[in-house]
């Protein structure tokens, strides 16, 4: 489902070349469950970027479904993000201007899905959130706002969850409430689910970890890795 081809990251700080991800070989199997963990400034969420193709690789190239994303344009990468890929950020990106359900239909519309609004209605019950479908982003808790950003990553039925820090703008409590969340939409949907964290007990419930310093992989459980 995802494969990681010698990928890295490389950028340049005033006159200095910093490497934030050092080259990276993997293969994250279709419906698997993997964390990447790590402290801030790791790597962590530039890997997460990468494998979203939000952000493009110094060297080496990112394979999702048998597609080499480093070699699409523009038009087609956001296409293939639009039919297969879901991320939920930390701190929410709701419209501000756009009800809960609005903000969730976006994706469907975008897509051309002529019963957007049904969807999104479905999919904020499916989350508990029906009574809130007609909220703004400003009447919602925290965890309201990240359910119904988890909606709205959903809303296109995507193959593949990337989740960057999910939690971390959440009390605990509510915190595990996400995570529970997420782990029975993997479950019920067999879909494949990557988790970035810094929290080693939310990584302990996946399939699969990769711990990240200095943009290097420094363990891995559950996913073959070569690193450079």
């Amino acid at each position: 489902m995802i494969r990681l081809l010698g990928v890295s990251k490389t950028v340049t700080s005033g006159e200095q070349r910093l490497t934030i991800l050092h080259p990276l070989t993997t293969t994250i199997e279709r419906g698997q469950f993997v964390a990447i963990v790590g402290p801030s400034g790791s790597g962590k969420s530039t890997l997460l970027g990468l494998i979203a193709g939000l952000d493009a690789p110094t060297s080496g190239s990112v394979v999702i479904d048998g597609t080499d994303i480093t070699r699409l344009d523009e038009d087609a990468l956001a296409r293939l993000r639009g039919a297969t890929i879901g991320f939920v950020f930390q701190f929410f990106h709701l419209i501000p201007s756009l009800t809960a359900r609005e903000n969730v239909a976006v994706p469907m519309e975008i897509a051309g899905a002529a019963d957007a609004s049904a969807r999104a209605s479905a999919l904020l019950a499916e989350l508990g959130l029906t009574d809130r479908a007609h909220h703004y982003p400003s009447q919602l808790s925290g965890g309201e706002q990240q359910r119904v950003a988890l909606a709205r990553a959903l809303a296109n039925d995507p193959a593949i969850l990337l989740a960057d820090e999910p939690t971390g703008n959440l009390d605990t409590a509510t915190g595990r409430h996400i995570m529970d969340l997420l782990r029975r939409i993997h479950k019920a949907r067999g879909t494949t689910l990557v988790l970035v964290t810094h929290d080693a007990d939310l990584a302990a419930l996946a399939d699969a970890r990769l711990v990240l310093r200095d943009g290097r992989v420094v363990e891995s459980a559950g996913v073959e890795v070569v690193s450079a």
